[in-house]
């Protein structure tokens, strides 16, 4: 069995976890980040990186490599409700460097962290490493288990971080007590060419009984098809043709690519999820990202929260971590100081999934909705 000794050890290597990886990395403190694919490629992953985290970008100095990975930017959201094109969001005067959304593949993020966390040689990320269990003495975690592609690892450390998403294996297993809010929506996800002469922006179109979004990928557009809860059964009963004409009413410029889905395999399943811990720690461990607090798809800011939880976690944790004196404290300090803004955010969440999303696929009309200026 293989034996490492670290730091910090960091299961996830999503946003959270390469953020923070990246970040105590920087401060000086040895940290292993595992991975358990062999890369970041994910359709489900967010692509949405708002302006106060291309802030948070800016001040560790990787803005200009950031913007440099192809993007879209985008000043403002908006859907078209009831047949009519709406404004839903502008981000051109949010007190912000950047008053855009930057729209990019999460894979291509997460390599730019990958890279950059590479040059220090505190740091360490080893793919196709799945955790499967805590190690713990006396009450205490003390590092995990995982199964690597050579074979079982231990990686002990003085701090494991659970940012290994909203079906975390590392919050099962410390037992952390939550609170699951539920969701009235799942998401079916596909993809469908991009040709010339479509429309360039993001957007999300709303009408009686159907909720539609399409990503810009460049190549491609990464659509997202919103149904009830628990409702893919019937979905499938009726047909892949009757899905196909759903869209086709919804989104007319793209009823003439769907020969590019050849069956449901090429239909995936995003179970919408919304849940927060009450303790996002034990002695030894700590949550953060979706691990601590699964979010809704509304408004793309679980990517935006995830990397604001690292970056709390890296200023309130490295000096203790590279000192030795890490304490419980500590650890609670990072959920008091990210707590609000979770709070805050699903409360706003929950809101619009009530008032809007339960009420259009329940089949009542859509209403135009308020314009906001955001910088989640």
């Amino acid at each position: 069995m293989e034996a490492i000794a670290t730091r910090c050890c960091i299961a996830g290597g999503g946003p959270a976890g390469m953020m923070l990886g990246l970040l105590l990395a920087r401060a000086g403190v040895e940290t292993v980040v595992l991975e358990k694919h062999a890369d970041f490629l994910r359709d489900f992953r967010g692509d949405t990186i708002h302006p106060s985290t291309l802030d948070v970008v800016d001040e560790i100095g990787l803005l200009g490599d950031l913007l440099a990975i192809r993007h879209e930017e985008v000043a403002q959201l908006t859907a078209v409700v009831g047949g009519a094109a709406v404004v839903i969001a502008d981000f051109r005067h949010v007190p912000a460097r950047c008053g855009f959304v930057a729209f990019m593949p999460q894979w291509d993020f997460l390599n730019l962290l990958s890279e950059q966390a590479a040059r220090y040689p505190s740091f360490r990320l080893r793919m196709r490493a799945e955790v499967t269990g805590l190690l713990e003495e006396s009450g205490r975690v003390v590092g995990v288990r995982a199964l690597g592609a050579e074979g079982p690892m231990e990686v002990r450390a003085s701090l494991v971080v659970a940012a290994d998403g909203r079906s975390s294996a590392v919050r099962q297993a410390a037992g952390l007590p939550g609170e699951e809010f539920g969701a009235p929506m799942d998401v079916l996800w596909f993809r469908l060419p991009r040709r010339e002469g479509d429309p360039g922006s993001t957007l999300g179109r709303i009408d009686t009984g159907r909720i539609f979004v399409t990503i810009n990928r460049g190549q491609h557009w990464q659509c997202g098809f919103v149904i009830r809860k628990g409702g893919l059964d019937e979905i499938r009963e009726r047909g892949l043709d009757t899905l196909r004409q759903e869209v086709a009413k919804l989104v007319p410029f793209l009823s003439d690519r769907w020969d590019a889905i050849r069956g449901w395999d090429d239909v995936k399943l995003l179970t919408v999820r919304v849940d927060r811990l009450t303790r996002w720690y034990r002695p030894g461990l700590l949550c953060i990202g979706d691990a601590a607090h699964a979010m809704s798809p509304i408004g793309g800011v679980g990517i935006n929260l995830a990397i604001q939880d690292a970056v709390a976690a890296a200023n309130l944790l490295a000096r203790p971590l590279a000192e030795g004196t890490m304490s419980t404290d500590d650890l609670q300090h990072v959920q008091r100081r990210r707590a609000w803004p979770t709070r805050v955010t699903q409360r706003l969440q929950r809101l619009i999934q009530r008032r809007v999303i339960t009420a259009v696929l329940g089949g009542r009309r859509p209403v135009r909705p308020p314009l906001v200026a955001c910088n989640i």
